[in-house]
Parts: C-alpha cells; structure tokens; sequence
C-alpha cells in the first residue's frame, strides 16, 4: 500500500473523480481526510467535513482540526470545481467569478493554509486540478479554461517555492470524464467528445484517481512542477 498511514486531504470529494480519490487513497492505506460543501460521509474516508473552497475561515478551521488530531498533513488534492459555460458576449460577471472563486482561489486557500505544516515537516504533496481545457482552451469556457490555466502557473511557481522544503507540487490535465458536471450534456455532444479521443471513449474517474495516487506516493518521489494529461490522447 502505497500512501500507508499518510494523512490526506481531497477537496470536492463528495462525486466523481473526488470520490473516486477519496476511495483509491483508502485502498492505498491512507488516512483520508474528504471535504465537499456538505459533511455527508464519503465511503473511503476517514473523516468529512463541510467545506467550501471559497471561505477561508472554513479551510483554515478544517486544517486546524487535520492538524490537531494528526499532528501532520501529508498530502492535499485540490480536486474541488465548477462549470458555469457560456460564450464570451454572454457570459455574466457572476458566472465568471463564481468559477474563478472555486477553481482558483479555492486551490490558493487551501493550499496556502497546508503550507506551512508541510514546511514544518520538511515534505508533503500538493496536487492540482487542472484541465486539458487550461492546456488548449474550449468554446465556451473562458471562465473555466482561465481557472485551469491559473492552476497550472501555481503549480509551477509552488514547485520552485516548496520543492526545496521537500515538498512536491503536481498537476493532473484530464480529459473528458464521465463525472456529474457532463450531465447536462446532450447525448450528441457526448458522441461527439467520444469521437475526439483515439480511445473512442470519455475516461473513468478512476483512472485519474490512479494517476493522483501514483502522484502522491513515493515512486514519483522525483516527479514536481509537472502537468500531467489524461485524456486518452485527444489533444495528439
């Protein structure tokens, strides 16, 4: 077991490829810490709480209490994220910052407020959710592609800040993957993805789960500031 014993956080842990983190980390041996905005329990974690990304006062409350009942914060997924598409002649100001609120600036509070225990430790792993929407760019997605691109320049600016402390800082780019964000999606768009992708399918949340456990083991022990795709090839 790969992660044994290791004190992990999964922000947006509650569906989809949080869930799917939140579950293989348990397998690896982790003790899982899952976060979402409602405290319902999430199978494969140790503990839940209600967290919302965007309130500071809750992600440093959650981080204390981590701390204060494990003496420690080994590694943090920054998975949680939204989608509010529109064109750019369309889109509202309110659309557009309720994306960058979650997507970015709830990657820097949480991430910030692990920091200086990971410091302290001298390791510790922060992991990404970027998008190969934040590589390429999508119609539609301006708030959301912009998010993803500001994961990445954190990524690789927290990599030259922390990896001499020990600690590695990592992104994962996926693809289309079947996750409750895609249900609003007409079943022809869907085909359409499919077609795009030289697997002919949308990946599986446990297939960037794998990636995330790979990431936050010691056998990528030399892997930091890298941006990882999963897409199944779509962008080749």
């Amino acid at each position: 077991m790969r992660l044994k014993d290791r004190i992990c956080i999964v922000t947006g842990a509650a569906q989809g490829i949080g869930a799917a983190t939140v579950a293989r980390f348990a397998e690896e041996g982790a003790i899982v810490i899952g976060c979402d905005r409602r405290a319902d329990p999430i199978p494969g974690a140790a503990e839940t709480f209600a967290v919302d990304v965007t309130d500071r006062v809750q992600v440093d409350a959650m981080v204390a209490a981590v701390l204060a009942r494990h003496g420690r914060i080994d590694v943090l997924v920054n998975n949680a994220g939204i989608t509010k598409d529109a064109r750019l002649v369309r889109m509202t100001i309110e659309q557009f910052d309720a994306v960058i609120d979650v997507n970015l600036r709830g990657v820097f509070h949480c991430s910030q407020a692990v920091a200086g225990a990971m410091v302290a430790q001298g390791s510790g792993v922060i992991l990404n959710a970027s998008s190969v929407v934040g590589i390429y760019g999508n119609f539609g997605q301006t708030n959301y592609a912009a998010s993803k691109f500001g994961v990445i320049g954190f990524t690789k600016t927290w990599s030259r800040e922390l990896g001499p402390k020990g600690i590695r800082v990592n992104a994962v780019a996926p693809g289309f993957v079947e996750t409750p964000i895609l249900q609003t999606i007409p079943d022809k768009v869907l085909d359409q993805m499919r077609e795009q992708v030289p697997l002919q399918r949308l990946g599986k949340p446990s297939e960037i789960a794998s990636v995330y456990a790979f990431l936050a083991s010691d056998d990528a022990s030399y892997v930091n500031g890298a941006v990882i795709e999963v897409s199944g090839g779509m962008t080749v």
